[in-house]
């Protein structure tokens, strides 16, 4: 069987590829048609738009889609070798069927692997570079808050800001006030605050006043200016970047989930929503291949044509659930954890359905 898990496995792995870079060229050539205006515009530098769209942009579509690549793959040269009927050869000698979908269990493992380490490690580090082109030649990604900004940086901590200036870094009408059992014990007042750039959590404050309360007693202190650090409060709490999740792997996020949590900050289903998609849609690629070796397996009127029409419907009928699914989680109508894996739990079930009707 060694012979055949090889032949299968690479049969798996080069249409994989195949229509990874087929696909490539076509998204590649529509992106540029959409874009090519904005990139003239611009004056985008075409090293740049080679190298920091287009290059860094190949993983990033290969994992959106690479379940779909998986299973219509599969489709494709396994019902192509039941066309010749290579199948009926191989179960007719006595393997199994379980036994003959060996190869098929190692291709997907090897693709759901490299999936996990695209999406949550690799893409991330190479987004920083694709959507900072992104931002500079075709679309604004960073926008402001807007004014009379409030954020809890600690559970005892609040900070105001009247407004924030990205372009100038820095911040008008800024106040920190800080709680103990529920009573004011600190408060920070000043005109204007400046970010230090060569600390993300550095800040000069000028015109301060502090108040010191303890119980009955008061202390004011005045200042022109103080250079200190702020734990828990950067520059990115002042601005909304679009989708800005997709530049942090996976600890970060979790992390910056964590904060977001205990500040109480809007949107948080979204970003618990894409953490568990990051492991939802790897594992989708085993559950596809299994469907889709059982159903094109078996040698049918109308050939591949009708194998590949019953695959594309299947694959697409995955991402309607799929965005059904993260629609439902964003908008709090199911667990995000639920939200993400529920197409994946209604394919598993298909899976067995079709594993159980498979020719044996």
């Amino acid at each position: 069987m060694k012979k055949l898990d090889l032949y299968i496995l690479k049969k798996f792995i080069g249409t994989f590829f195949f229509a990874v870079a087929l696909l490539m060229m076509i998204i590649i050539v529509f992106d540029l048609s959409e874009n090519i205006d904005a990139f003239l515009k611009h004056n985008a530098p075409w090293h740049r738009v080679i190298v920091d769209h287009y290059l860094t942009s190949i993983p990033y579509f290969t994992n959106q889609f690479i379940h779909l690549f998986t299973f219509i793959s599969v489709i494709f040269f396994t019902s192509k070798m039941a066309t010749h009927s290579e199948v009926v050869a191989v179960l007719s000698s006595g393997v199994s069927f379980w036994r003959f979908l060996y190869p098929y269990v190692v291709g997907a493992l090897l693709l759901t692997v490299m999936s996990l380490y695209l999406g949550n490690f690799l893409i991330p580090n190479m987004n920083e570079i694709r959507r900072q082109f992104k931002d500079e030649y075709i679309e604004h990604l960073t926008k402001s808050s807007g004014a009379n900004l409030h954020i809890q940086t600690d559970k005892d901590e609040f900070v105001y800001v009247s407004m924030y200036d990205l372009k100038r870094d820095l911040g008008y009408k800024f106040a920190v006030e800080r709680y103990s059992n529920n009573e004011l014990v600190y408060k920070m007042m000043s005109d204007v605050i400046y970010h230090n750039p060569d600390d993300e959590h550095r800040w000069r404050i000028d015109f301060v006043t502090q108040r010191y309360i303890e119980g009955d007693r008061e202390r004011i202190v005045n200042a022109n200016s103080i250079d200190t650090i702020i734990a828990k409060l950067s520059p990115g709490d002042f601005y909304n970047m679009k989708e800005d999740f997709e530049e942090m792997n996976f600890f970060e996020l979790r992390d910056h989930i964590r904060v977001m949590r205990q500040r109480g900050s809007e949107g948080i289903l979204r970003y618990e929503v894409e953490m568990h998609q990051r492991m939802a849609q790897p594992a989708a690629i085993l559950i596809l291949t299994l469907i889709g070796a059982a159903l094109s397996s078996r040698k049918i009127k109308g050939g591949m044509g009708m194998h590949l029409g019953f695959g594309i419907t299947i694959a697409f009928a995955y991402v309607l659930f799929s965005q059904i699914g993260k629609a439902f989680g964003v908008n709090g109508v199911a667990s995000p954890a639920l939200a993400a894996w529920i197409p994946n739990i209604i394919y598993a079930l298909l899976a067995i359905y079709c594993l159980a009707k498979a020719p044996k």
